[in-house]
Parts: structure tokens; C-alpha cells; sequence
């Protein structure tokens, strides 16, 4: 069996990244499937659409699942968010709704710069 190299290289960026990290590549690999199935509403290509969502769905799941609920109201204050933008993209997938899965990528991508804000700072301070 030949193994693929990208797959691996994939695989170890994954295996060799820090928390942070592993959450910034999460939030860039849901807004990535948000805005394939955005292309995919717009070309009706309803299949792609829904696999799209879904696995958009899986990586914000994963988000939430991930949340150190102990870490007080910042972590509640994001489950919130995360059930929000749950429902929203079931909606989304129900309707083919381009104007949802926006809200979404709006609520990721500003989710995402503040994670990006704070990875940044901390490889500053890091000696």
C-alpha cells in the first residue's frame, strides 16, 4: 500500500501542533467546508452542499465537545455560540440557505481572529 505524502504531512502537522493550534486549524478546516458549500448552493450541487455542512457540523461539534467548562462564563458564553451556529447550519441544510451558513462564517471568523490574536501574542512572550 503506498502511503499518500500529503496525507502525511497532514497527519503531522496535526500530531506536532498545540492546543492552540489544533484549534485555529479547526475553525480554518469549518470555514473552509462553510464556503464549499456556500459554492456548492450556488452551483446546485445539493449533495456536495449537505456534505459540506455536515462536516462543518462535525468541526464545530468538536469545538464544543473540547470547551474546559470550568473555565468559567468564556466557556459557557462559546457553547452558546456553538449550539447557535448548530442550528443555524441545520437550518441552512434544510433551506440550501447561502445567507445562514454566512451568519455562520461571520461567527467563525471573528471567533477565529480573536484565537488567532491570542497565539500570536503568546509566541511573542514565549523565549
Amino acid at each position: 500500500m503506498v502511503n499518500n505524502p500529503y496525507a502525511q504531512y497532514k497527519r503531522m502537522q496535526v500530531e506536532t501542533a498545540s492546543q492552540g493550534r489544533l484549534i485555529i486549524m479547526l475553525y480554518d478546516g469549518a470555514l473552509k467546508n462553510l464556503r464549499n458549500a456556500q459554492h456548492c448552493i450556488t452551483s446546485k450541487d445539493i449533495n456536495g452542499a449537505h456534505r459540506m455542512l455536515i462536516k462543518a457540523q462535525d468541526i464545530i461539534k468538536e469545538l464544543n465537545f473540547t470547551l474546559n467548562m470550568s473555565a468559567g462564563e468564556i466557556s459557557n458564553n462559546l457553547r452558546n455560540l456553538y449550539l447557535y451556529m448548530l442550528q443555524r447550519l441545520v437550518e441552512a441544510n434544510m433551506a440550501k440557505d447561502n445567507t445562514k451558513i454566512e451568519e455562520v462564517v461571520e461567527l467563525l471568523s471573528t471567533l477565529k481572529g480573536a484565537w488567532d490574536a491570542v497565539i500570536l501574542k503568546n509566541k511573542s512572550v514565549s523565549p
